[in-house]
Protein backbone atom coordinates (compact mmCIF):
# COMPACT_ATOMS: atom_id res chain seq x y z
CA UNK A 1 0.00 0.00 0.00
CA UNK A 2 1.57 3.44 -1.01
CA UNK A 3 0.04 7.12 -1.62
CA UNK A 4 1.83 10.47 -2.28
CA UNK A 5 -0.14 13.86 -1.92
CA UNK A 6 -0.16 17.51 -0.45
CA UNK A 7 -0.70 17.25 2.87
CA UNK A 8 -1.21 19.70 6.20
CA UNK A 9 0.74 18.28 9.14
CA UNK A 10 -1.63 18.34 12.24
CA UNK A 11 0.24 16.77 14.98
CA UNK A 12 3.77 15.41 15.69
CA UNK A 13 4.53 13.24 18.65
CA UNK A 14 8.06 11.63 19.45
CA UNK A 15 8.14 7.53 19.13
CA UNK A 16 11.25 5.92 19.70
CA UNK A 17 14.77 6.74 18.55
CA UNK A 18 14.36 10.27 17.61
CA UNK A 19 11.35 9.13 15.06
CA UNK A 20 7.86 10.90 15.66
CA UNK A 21 4.41 10.11 14.81
CA UNK A 22 2.97 12.18 12.34
CA UNK A 23 -0.87 13.11 12.35
CA UNK A 24 -1.74 14.56 8.50
CA UNK A 25 -4.24 16.00 6.42
CA UNK A 26 -4.79 15.20 3.02
CA UNK A 27 -7.92 15.47 0.14
CA UNK A 28 -8.22 12.09 -0.67
CA UNK A 29 -7.04 10.14 2.37
CA UNK A 30 -8.55 12.78 5.20
CA UNK A 31 -6.47 12.55 8.23
CA UNK A 32 -3.73 9.97 8.01
CA UNK A 33 -0.89 9.28 10.37
CA UNK A 34 2.52 7.30 9.86
CA UNK A 35 5.54 6.90 11.15
CA UNK A 36 8.40 9.33 10.16
CA UNK A 37 11.57 7.82 10.95
CA UNK A 38 13.95 10.65 12.09
CA UNK A 39 11.14 12.78 12.64
CA UNK A 40 12.19 14.56 15.69
CA UNK A 41 15.72 14.90 14.50
CA UNK A 42 17.36 18.20 13.98
CA UNK A 43 16.68 17.70 9.73
CA UNK A 44 13.51 16.44 10.27
CA UNK A 45 11.30 18.17 12.50
CA UNK A 46 10.96 21.57 10.87
CA UNK A 47 9.38 19.53 8.48
CA UNK A 48 6.74 18.20 10.63
CA UNK A 49 5.69 21.03 12.55
CA UNK A 50 1.77 21.50 13.14
CA UNK A 51 -0.30 23.75 10.23
CA UNK A 52 2.85 23.23 7.32
CA UNK A 53 2.00 21.98 4.30
CA UNK A 54 4.38 19.22 2.79
CA UNK A 55 4.44 16.75 -0.02
CA UNK A 56 3.69 13.23 2.02
CA UNK A 57 4.70 10.07 0.91
CA UNK A 58 2.95 6.81 2.65
CA UNK A 59 3.85 3.41 2.74
CA UNK A 60 2.92 -0.01 4.46
CA UNK A 61 2.45 -3.45 3.81
CA UNK A 62 -0.94 -3.31 4.51
CA UNK A 63 -3.67 -1.27 4.77
CA UNK A 64 -4.50 -0.88 7.90
CA UNK A 65 -0.94 -0.88 9.46
CA UNK A 66 0.48 2.56 10.98
CA UNK A 67 3.04 2.74 7.77
CA UNK A 68 6.25 4.69 7.29
CA UNK A 69 5.92 8.44 6.23
CA UNK A 70 8.66 11.12 4.42
CA UNK A 71 7.68 14.37 3.34
CA UNK A 72 9.52 17.62 1.63
CA UNK A 73 8.49 20.98 2.72
CA UNK A 74 6.22 23.05 0.67
CA UNK A 75 5.10 25.99 2.76
CA UNK A 76 6.74 26.45 6.27
CA UNK A 77 3.71 28.00 8.01
CA UNK A 78 4.78 27.64 11.56
CA UNK A 79 7.73 29.33 11.25
CA UNK A 80 6.26 32.10 9.72
CA UNK A 81 3.50 32.05 12.05
CA UNK A 82 6.09 32.39 14.85
CA UNK A 83 6.28 35.58 15.37
CA UNK A 84 2.47 36.94 15.51
CA UNK A 85 0.61 35.75 18.43
CA UNK A 86 -2.69 35.48 17.15
CA UNK A 87 -1.59 33.83 14.00
CA UNK A 88 0.35 31.19 16.06
CA UNK A 89 -3.01 30.42 18.13
CA UNK A 90 -5.14 30.48 15.09
CA UNK A 91 -2.65 27.70 13.44
CA UNK A 92 -3.19 25.53 16.62
CA UNK A 93 -6.72 25.83 16.97
CA UNK A 94 -7.07 24.70 13.31
CA UNK A 95 -4.88 22.14 13.83
CA UNK A 96 -6.16 21.05 16.95
CA UNK A 97 -10.03 20.78 15.68
CA UNK A 98 -9.11 19.36 12.75
CA UNK A 99 -6.77 16.40 14.40
CA UNK A 100 -9.68 15.89 17.25
CA UNK A 101 -13.18 16.16 14.91
CA UNK A 102 -12.00 14.74 11.78
CA UNK A 103 -12.95 10.72 11.77
CA UNK A 104 -9.72 8.70 10.40
CA UNK A 105 -9.07 7.76 7.37
CA UNK A 106 -11.85 8.99 6.07
CA UNK A 107 -12.01 11.59 2.84
CA UNK A 108 -13.49 15.03 3.21
CA UNK A 109 -12.13 17.01 0.56
CA UNK A 110 -14.08 20.12 0.93
CA UNK A 111 -12.43 20.64 4.35
CA UNK A 112 -9.01 19.98 3.02
CA UNK A 113 -9.33 22.31 0.32
CA UNK A 114 -10.69 25.29 2.48
CA UNK A 115 -7.98 24.94 5.36
CA UNK A 116 -5.40 25.17 2.97
CA UNK A 117 -5.85 28.57 1.66
CA UNK A 118 -6.31 29.55 5.49
CA UNK A 119 -3.16 28.55 5.93
CA UNK A 120 -1.03 29.47 2.96
CA UNK A 121 -1.84 33.08 3.55
CA UNK A 122 -1.85 32.72 7.59
CA UNK A 123 2.19 34.19 7.09
CA UNK A 124 0.26 37.73 6.05
CA UNK A 125 -1.34 38.00 9.63
CA UNK A 126 -4.00 36.04 11.52
CA UNK A 127 -6.59 39.36 10.71
CA UNK A 128 -6.33 38.68 7.48
CA UNK A 129 -7.33 34.90 6.82
CA UNK A 130 -9.75 35.08 10.40
CA UNK A 131 -12.69 35.22 8.38
CA UNK A 132 -11.91 32.16 6.51
CA UNK A 133 -10.89 30.26 9.36
CA UNK A 134 -14.85 30.87 10.89
CA UNK A 135 -16.40 29.87 7.57
CA UNK A 136 -14.04 26.59 7.36
CA UNK A 137 -15.16 25.93 10.91
CA UNK A 138 -18.62 26.18 9.76
CA UNK A 139 -17.84 23.82 6.91
CA UNK A 140 -16.25 21.51 9.05
CA UNK A 141 -19.41 21.00 10.78
CA UNK A 142 -21.72 20.86 7.71
CA UNK A 143 -18.55 17.60 6.80
CA UNK A 144 -19.27 16.25 9.60
CA UNK A 145 -23.28 15.94 9.57
CA UNK A 146 -24.01 18.67 11.73
CA UNK A 147 -24.70 22.09 9.30
CA UNK A 148 -26.13 25.37 10.32
CA UNK A 149 -28.66 26.63 7.78
CA UNK A 150 -27.85 30.18 7.61
CA UNK A 151 -30.02 30.64 4.15
CA UNK A 152 -33.39 31.77 5.47
CA UNK A 153 -35.57 32.43 8.46
CA UNK A 154 -36.69 29.18 10.48
CA UNK A 155 -39.82 31.14 11.55
CA UNK A 156 -40.65 33.80 8.20
CA UNK A 157 -38.55 31.58 5.80
CA UNK A 158 -37.12 35.31 4.75
CA UNK A 159 -33.66 35.45 3.35
CA UNK A 160 -33.34 39.17 4.48
CA UNK A 161 -31.65 40.56 7.82
CA UNK A 162 -30.66 36.97 9.22
CA UNK A 163 -29.17 37.99 12.37
CA UNK A 164 -29.20 35.58 14.85
CA UNK A 165 -28.91 31.29 14.81
CA UNK A 166 -31.19 28.91 17.36
CA UNK A 167 -28.61 27.34 19.68
CA UNK A 168 -30.97 24.29 19.50
CA UNK A 169 -31.52 23.74 15.43
CA UNK A 170 -29.21 25.38 13.93
CA UNK A 171 -30.99 27.67 11.81
CA UNK A 172 -31.17 31.13 11.05
CA UNK A 173 -33.52 33.86 12.64
CA UNK A 174 -34.36 37.19 11.17
CA UNK A 175 -34.08 40.12 13.20
CA UNK A 176 -37.65 40.86 13.69
CA UNK A 177 -38.35 37.01 14.56
CA UNK A 178 -35.36 37.20 16.78
CA UNK A 179 -36.70 40.04 18.82
CA UNK A 180 -38.67 38.23 21.62
CA UNK A 181 -35.91 35.67 22.28
CA UNK A 182 -32.54 37.45 22.01
CA UNK A 183 -31.32 36.46 25.04
CA UNK A 184 -32.01 32.55 23.84
CA UNK A 185 -30.36 33.41 20.57
CA UNK A 186 -26.63 33.69 19.15
CA UNK A 187 -26.08 36.20 17.08
CA UNK A 188 -24.81 35.39 13.34
CA UNK A 189 -22.30 37.93 12.01
CA UNK A 190 -22.97 38.90 8.63
CA UNK A 191 -19.42 38.16 7.26
CA UNK A 192 -20.39 34.68 7.50
CA UNK A 193 -22.96 34.65 5.07
CA UNK A 194 -21.94 37.09 2.74
CA UNK A 195 -17.64 36.92 2.45
CA UNK A 196 -17.31 40.36 0.67
CA UNK A 197 -18.70 42.30 4.16
CA UNK A 198 -15.98 43.78 6.03
CA UNK A 199 -15.69 42.09 9.41
CA UNK A 200 -13.85 43.33 13.11
CA UNK A 201 -12.48 41.68 16.58
CA UNK A 202 -16.44 41.74 17.92
CA UNK A 203 -17.48 40.03 14.39
CA UNK A 204 -14.65 37.40 15.01
CA UNK A 205 -15.72 36.61 18.63
CA UNK A 206 -19.51 36.43 17.61
CA UNK A 207 -18.60 33.76 15.23
CA UNK A 208 -16.33 32.04 17.53
CA UNK A 209 -19.32 31.33 20.10
CA UNK A 210 -21.15 30.60 17.39
CA UNK A 211 -19.37 27.61 15.47
CA UNK A 212 -18.27 26.84 19.07
CA UNK A 213 -21.26 25.87 20.54
CA UNK A 214 -22.22 23.58 17.82
CA UNK A 215 -18.22 22.12 17.58
CA UNK A 216 -18.87 21.69 21.49
CA UNK A 217 -22.54 19.92 21.62
CA UNK A 218 -22.27 18.75 18.23
CA UNK A 219 -18.82 17.30 16.83
CA UNK A 220 -17.34 16.63 20.17
CA UNK A 221 -20.02 16.24 22.64
CA UNK A 222 -21.50 13.46 20.83
CA UNK A 223 -18.55 11.68 21.34
CA UNK A 224 -18.56 12.86 25.33
CA UNK A 225 -14.92 14.84 24.38
CA UNK A 226 -14.37 18.53 25.29
CA UNK A 227 -13.52 21.02 22.75
CA UNK A 228 -9.58 21.27 22.17
CA UNK A 229 -7.57 23.21 24.41
CA UNK A 230 -6.13 25.47 21.90
CA UNK A 231 -9.41 26.14 20.64
CA UNK A 232 -10.82 27.85 23.78
CA UNK A 233 -7.25 29.61 24.07
CA UNK A 234 -7.91 30.79 20.78
CA UNK A 235 -11.42 32.24 21.45
CA UNK A 236 -9.95 33.59 24.46
CA UNK A 237 -7.48 35.64 23.16
CA UNK A 238 -9.73 36.98 19.82
CA UNK A 239 -12.23 38.08 22.92
CA UNK A 240 -9.31 40.03 24.50
CA UNK A 241 -8.25 41.40 21.08
CA UNK A 242 -12.00 42.56 21.05
CA UNK A 243 -11.88 44.16 24.19
CA UNK A 244 -8.56 45.83 23.51
CA UNK A 245 -10.42 48.12 20.79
Amino acid sequence: MEWEAPAIVLDARPMGEGGAVVTLLTEEQGRHAGLAHGGASRNQAPIWQPGNLVEARWKARLAEQLGSLTGELVHPTAALAMEDRLALSLLSSACAVAAEALPEREPHPRAFRALVPVLAHLGEGARAVLPDYLRWEVLLLSELGYGLDLDSCAATGTREALTHVSPRTGRAVSAGAAEPFLDRLLPLPGFLRDPDLPSGPADWVAGLRLTGHFLARDAFGARHRAVPDAREMFYDRVTALAVAE
